[in-house]
């Protein structure tokens, strides 16, 4: 795994970016290219994780800096997981918000993960735009 090198988003990663959520059958990201090309230059923190040149992974996230950081969406290359990839990214982001607690939404193949790493269950709601 130390030959994985994390950086900061850049635009020309999108693309592959989307082939990984096509690839995840995130369908609602890959048809909203635009929207989602503008949530990822609106991120803070939006990570990505190579393996040489090959986009493996990434995390796009929210954050107040004090409180909140909220994971939006965390997503490794199927052929990469369990390598310690997503936590590196987790830590990672953590670490330039150190003061805030991370919140992020599991689905149920994923929540055995979080729930194995000390991640507690929460509640939340969501409506998508065209639903309102």
């Amino acid at each position: 795994m130390e030959a994985i090198e994390v950086r900061s988003f850049q635009e020309n990663d999108f693309q592959t970016v989307q082939q990984l959520n096509e690839e995840e059958g995130w369908n609602n990201l890959v048809e909203k290219n635009e929207e989602t090309l503008c949530s990822w230059l609106n991120s803070e923190p939006a990570l990505i994780a190579l393996d040489g040149n090959e986009v493996i992974g990434y995390l796009r996230g929210l954050t107040d800096g004090a409180t909140t950081l909220y994971v939006c969406e965390l997503l490794v290359k199927e052929s990469y997981r369990k390598q310690g990839i997503a936590e590196r990214l987790v830590r990672l982001a953590h670490e330039c918000y150190p003061s805030t607690r991370i919140e992020m939404i599991a689905t149920q193949q994923s929540q055995g993960y979080y729930e194995s790493r000390g991640y507690r269950a929460f509640y939340g709601f969501r409506k998508a735009s065209e639903e309102m």
